[in-house]
């Protein structure tokens, strides 16, 4: 389980907005918080050669400083252990650096911040740690109207499977958390036949053949991940099968109060297996709640690999598929 988490901040009231979500696991998990913020001396050398600042040092400085100042001021607001560290380099490599330096971190940062002079982009540092980053990451879609005070809760956590073994990698987060924290677990099975069907040139006489396959395996395969987590002391474990697009889906789902989505980054590529990855920014880009990301490479089709007839592989495709 995670033992400490990682708050990237660039001393925004926008990317604060992971404040409520990091003191709230830092208090159920009982574990330390350390702030990090990045002076980005490269991107503040370029300003300073354009408006003729006066002496570069005093201005890095300067900022250096200011950062400590507010690190040290945000880590008050936490009931327990926080620290604070203040580096100097690019965003995006010191957050990735940083939390590999250090077994079982999690990474919690907003989805973006604001940019000009003494503000890294915290959009694009988002993007780059969620493409680059080894370690757990927690995201939150900052909004206009969103909150950096206080903490939140977490109720409901919706988990999206697609069969593969890739994506039950995330399983074992859901299940140390549910162990620290109560909350109702929802596992998401969605199947889009007419995307993978669209994939195909030859008709599809036995449709309705093919769907009731489709909907009866993701009921099957979702009835055993649920008898898994039971076995493992969870209680609270529902069930939902949908024939819709599956970002979507998970969007939908995400938009009630208190939720949390947990993914992994992508499953299996290929006909058989539904590329995570571009779900996973869709949903981190568009769901209103916070979307706790596993790292997993993908284990693709080797090189070679024998291809099966269509239908035959189409009811292979449908066993798996949630894209």
């Amino acid at each position: 389980m995670y033992r400490r988490i990682l708050v990237p901040l660039d001393g925004s009231k926008v990317a604060e907005q992971v404040l409520p979500y990091a003191r709230y696991l830092a208090g159920k998990l009982k574990i330390p918080v350390d702030l990090l913020a990045v002076v980005d001396v490269v991107g503040m050398t370029g300003f300073m050669e354009t408006s003729n600042a006066p002496n570069p040092d005093a201005f890095i400085a300067e900022n250096v400083h200011h950062s400590e100042a507010y690190l040290e001021k945000i880590g008050k607001t936490f009931t327990g252990a926080s620290g604070y560290t203040v580096m100097k380099g690019k965003p995006e490599e010191e957050v990735i650096k940083t939390a590999a330096s250090y077994g079982d971190t999690l990474i919690a940062m907003a989805t973006h911040g604001r940019s000009g002079i003494d503000r890294w982009l915290l959009g694009s540092v988002a993007e780059k740690v969620l493409r680059g980053a080894t370690n757990p990451l927690l995201l939150v879609r900052a909004t206009k109207d969103g909150k950096s005070e206080g903490e939140t809760t977490i109720k409901r956590v919706i988990v999206p499977l697609d069969g593969s073994p890739m994506a039950e990698k995330v399983l074992p987060h859901v299940t140390a958390l549910a162990k620290k924290i109560t909350f109702v677990t929802v596992l998401l099975r969605a199947y889009n036949l007419k995307q993978v069907i669209s994939t195909f040139e030859e008709d599809i006489p036995d449709w309705d053949v093919l769907e009731a396959e489709a909907k009866a395996e993701a009921k099957s395969y979702l009835a055993s991940k649920v008898r898994e987590l039971k076995s493992q002391g969870l209680i609270g474990v529902s069930t939902r099968v949908s024939d819709k697009e599956p970002a979507q889906e998970i969007i939908d789902l995400a938009g009630e109060p208190s939720s949390l989505v947990a993914m992994c980054t992508h499953g299996r590529s290929g006909l058989k297996r539904w590329v995570l990855g571009s779900v996973t920014e869709k949903v981190v880009r568009h769901s209103s709640s916070p979307v706790l990301v596993i790292p997993a490479k993908g284990d693709s089709a080797s090189p070679g690999e024998k291809r099966s007839e269509p239908i035959a592989e189409m009811r292979d495709a449908l066993k798996y598929s949630l894209d």
